[in-house]
C-alpha cells in the first residue's frame, strides 16, 4: 500500500512539473484575441486522470496553476487567469477520463476527446460570461463590458478558441497516449 502511494505521489508530482513547463510554452492562435493562449499542459493531467483516476488529474491541474501563479504572478494580482485555466482543464480532462475508463478502447477515445472539447467550450463560455470576464474588469479597473459586448466576445472569440484548443490538445494527446498505452495498462493494473 505504501509503495502504491509513493508511486502515485511521485507520478502526480512529475506530471505536475511537466504540466507547469508545458504551460510556459504557450502561444496565441490568430485570429483569436491575443490573451487567449494555447499550451499543451493538459496532456500530463489527462494522463494522470486516465492512469491514476480523476482526483490525480485534478491535482495535476491544480498544482500546475499554483506553481505558475507563484512563479509568474498575474496581471490582476489575483489568479483570475489561473482559476480560468484550472476550470478549463478539469472541464476538458474529466469527461475524457470518465468515458475512457468506462470503455477502455482505442475506438472510445475520439468520442471521449470530442466530449471533452464540447464540455470545455460550453463550460468556459458560461464561466466567462458570468465570472471570468467580470472578474478581469473588476481587478484590472477596466470599464465593464455590456451584455451584448460580452456575448460578442464569447461567441466570436472564446467559444471557437476553446473548440480549436481542445481539438489541438486532444489530437496531440491521442497521438501520445496510444504510444504509451502498454505502460498505462500496466500502471492501471498495478
Amino acid at each position: 500500500m505504501k509503495e502504491n502511494n509513493v508511486r502515485l505521489f511521485t507520478a502526480v508530482g512529475l506530471l505536475s512539473a511537466l504540466a507547469y513547463l508545458l504551460m510556459l510554452l504557450n502561444f496565441p492562435i490568430p485570429p483569436f484575441p491575443g490573451f487567449l493562449m494555447i499550451d499543451f499542459s493538459d496532456i500530463p493531467a489527462l494522463i494522470a486522470a486516465i492512469v491514476f483516476g480523476p482526483i490525480a488529474g485534478i491535482t495535476v491541474e491544480l498544482l500546475k496553476n499554483v506553481i505558475n501563479f507563484i512563479m509568474t504572478g498575474s496581471p490582476t494580482g489575483v489568479p483570475v487567469g489561473h482559476v480560468a485555466n484550472f476550470a478549463a482543464g478539469i472541464s476538458f480532462i474529466l469527461p475524457i477520463a470518465f468515458i475512457y475508463q468506462r470503455f477502455q478502447t482505442k475506438k472510445a477515445m475520439p468520442a471521449a476527446i470530442l466530449t471533452g472539447v464540447v464540455s470545455m467550450a460550453v463550460i468556459m463560455s458560461i464561466l466567462n460570461y458570468f465570472v471570468i470576464l467580470p472578474a478581469y474588469t473588476l481587478f484590472l479597473g477596466s470599464p465593464a463590458m455590456s451584455g451584448p459586448e460580452m456575448r460578442q466576445m464569447i461567441t466570436t472569440g472564446i467559444l471557437p478558441f476553446n473548440f480549436v484548443k481542445g481539438l489541438v490538445v486532444g489530437t496531440a494527446f491521442y497521438a501520445i497516449f496510444f504510444r504509451l498505452q502498454s505502460w498505462t495498462k500496466k500502471t492501471m493494473a498495478a
